[in-house]
């Protein structure tokens, strides 16, 4: 007998949402998008050390520099969009109440929902990188890849520091998507719960901007959103990476509880 909410079952259906192909539809636009960008823009712009300028170098780089762009806003949108409307929705559907009776503990559903859109985040992720390495080697071949301050990394080497940034992406999004889903529950609105995950960002970057804050901004949860650039240095420095995750960790485990205990007392009518 299949138990009420599997993890399979739901995240089946979270697939088939109109909101999840349509995110992942611009995913898979993005990049050529962007390819078709520097087709039409100036040959002559490249040749710098950016990472926008070493996008056209080929599949590695075009696949990190679309990682660079998307990791704080878009990848920021959609992860806080799949964990935070996970209770919302069916609250808007006005099957909350049934799933609660099915029987199905309030724990376990919002575990379920809350692993179900971790594993379309981390899909979506993967789709983007993916879908990358394939339009860059089609557009600019497969080239090693060229690090900004010099040097290059052979493909399995560059595969292995692309994948450690995109999981690292993910952690640093961790404390955001919690937040989501702890605004989620309180307010039942998708839209609130979003837009509540990326005005704290964008507060947070404000701040993170300020010097007359010293070493208080360390403890923003964005402050090392851009450390995994770190594994693309000449002599990578693991230490800031470390210090991202442990700071993502505390965030993300303390928004996570709260979500937890709001949904437990939350009275369910819909």
């Amino acid at each position: 007998m299949n138990r009420p909410l599997s993890f399979r079952t739901e995240f089946a259906r979270q697939a088939r949402r109109p909101r999840t192909l349509w995110s992942f539809g611009i995913l898979l636009a993005l990049p050529l998008i962007v390819a078709a960008s520097f087709a039409l823009g100036d040959p002559e712009s490249g040749g710098g050390t950016r990472f926008s300028d070493l996008a056209t170098s080929g599949a590695l780089n075009f696949a990190l520099f679309l990682l660079l762009v998307s990791a704080e806003l878009l990848l920021l949108i959609l992860m806080t969009l799949f964990v935070g409307d996970s209770v919302p929705s069916e609250a808007g559907w006005g099957t909350l109440r049934y799933l609660l009776t099915a029987p199905v503990a309030r724990a376990r559903l919002l575990t379920v929902k809350l692993l179900v859109g971790l594993a379309t985040s981390l899909a979506a992720i993967i789709l983007l990188i993916g879908w990358s390495l394939i339009v860059g080697g089609l557009a600019y071949g497969w080239a090693p890849l060229s690090i900004p301050l010099g040097g290059e990394l052979s493909g399995g080497a560059a595969l292995l520091r692309i994948a450690l940034a995109a999981a690292y992406v993910v952690v640093s999004l961790l404390p955001f998507a919690a937040l989501a889903l702890w605004v989620g529950i309180s307010g039942a609105t998708p839209l609130g719960a979003v837009g509540a995950a990326v005005l704290a960002a964008i507060v947070s970057s404000i701040l993170d901007a300020l010097d007359a804050l010293g070493d208080w901004r360390r403890a923003l949860p964005n402050h090392y959103s851009r450390a995994w650039l770190e594994l693309f240095a000449s002599d990578p420095d693991p230490t800031s990476m470390a210090r991202g995750v442990a700071w993502a960790a505390l965030y993300t485990i303390v928004l996570t509880a709260l979500a937890y205990r709001a949904f437990a007392r939350k009275d369910i009518l819909s």
